[in-house]
């Protein structure tokens, strides 16, 4: 499996589970010039910018421990772009969804929300 198509995957998989949460979801892959927002999803008049990281194995780390200062400060970017384009988006949240690949080939879904650094 080449490297887009592991991130389509967990970002389909992130995406049926945010909905079955009950997160209605706004875009997929939203862009502006070089930034991009994985996922963008509402739940209760909260606007909610969704990094997904997917990796099929951990041997290098965890997938949510490959986000760094320069990802997160694209994200701000990205999502104060996307709130000027929609003003009525007044509150917003920042969520990681980091899925790998078990060894019993199964796998697994971390969701960490609000995170901001």
């Amino acid at each position: 499996m080449h490297n887009k198509d592991t991130g389509f995957l967990g970002e389909n998989i992130a995406a049926g589970y945010l909905e079955g949460l009950g997160f209605q979801i706004i875009e997929r892959n939203w862009r502006y010039k070089h930034l991009e927002i994985d996922l963008i999803a509402s739940k209760e008049s909260l606007l909610h910018i969704v990094e997904v990281k997917t990796r099929t194995t951990i041997h290098f780390g965890f997938p949510e421990q490959m986000i760094h200062h320069q990802k997160m400060q694209c994200l701000k970017n990205a999502a104060a772009h996307y709130q000027y384009l929609h003003p009525t988006w007044k509150w917003i949240q920042f969520d990681v969804i980091a899925i790998y690949k078990k060894p019993t080939e199964e796998w697994a879904l971390d969701y960490f929300e609000d995170v901001y650094f």
